[in-house]
């Protein structure tokens, strides 16, 4: 096993390190494509449901009502993990992790306990993951950001250097 200090890092962070962010930000991916399957299957469901011939139809409805509801709760186990790998490499400010996990957390339980329904908990886990999404996205783009500025200066002294001997030329093919 590779040891990380030997490794060469990209603007701090080692390979490893970049490795397991991609990996989480396609898990997020995942959580995402499942709060789109949900939406879409509520649409769907809900839609032929509520044609007159299938109001009574058991299946329909249970596919309507629960089906985003099972989709979103697979998410769940993913934004956590997303939201640990964006906390241990300090992808963003960890009030922010805690308040989005946390508030949709006691939102979901609260309804569960209390209200005995969990829309408004679910609906409210649907943002976290594109929270991450974005968390992940600025992280990307800093790299990239990082890597360009890096090739600008290796490029910038032979471009210094090339003006420097430009003028000399010139002065010396303007004076004969």
């Amino acid at each position: 096993m590779p040891i990380v200090s030997d490794q060469s890092t990209q603007h701090g962070f080692a390979p490893l390190a970049i490795a397991r962010i991609k990996g989480a930000q396609r898990a997020n991916q995942i959580a995402i494509y499942l709060i789109y399957a949900a939406i879409i299957a509520f649409m769907v469901f809900g839609t032929i449901a509520s044609i007159k011939a299938f109001h009574d139809n058991q299946l329909l409805y249970r596919l309507f009502f629960n089906l985003p509801y099972a989709l979103i709760a697979l998410t769940i186990p993913i934004t956590i993990y997303d939201g640990l790998v964006i906390y241990r490499y300090r992808l963003s400010q960890p009030s922010m992790i805690a308040l989005s996990i946390g508030v949709s957390t006691i939102i979901l339980v609260g309804g569960l306990l209390f209200a005995d329904t969990a829309w408004l908990g679910l609906a409210s886990w649907l943002g976290v993951a594109f929270l991450f999404r974005a968390n992940f996205k600025r992280f990307f783009n800093f790299l990239e950001a990082e890597t360009e500025a890096e090739e600008d200066l290796t490029n910038e002294p032979a471009t210094a250097e090339a003006l420097q001997q430009a003028p000399k030329e010139s002065s010396i093919d303007s004076n004969p």
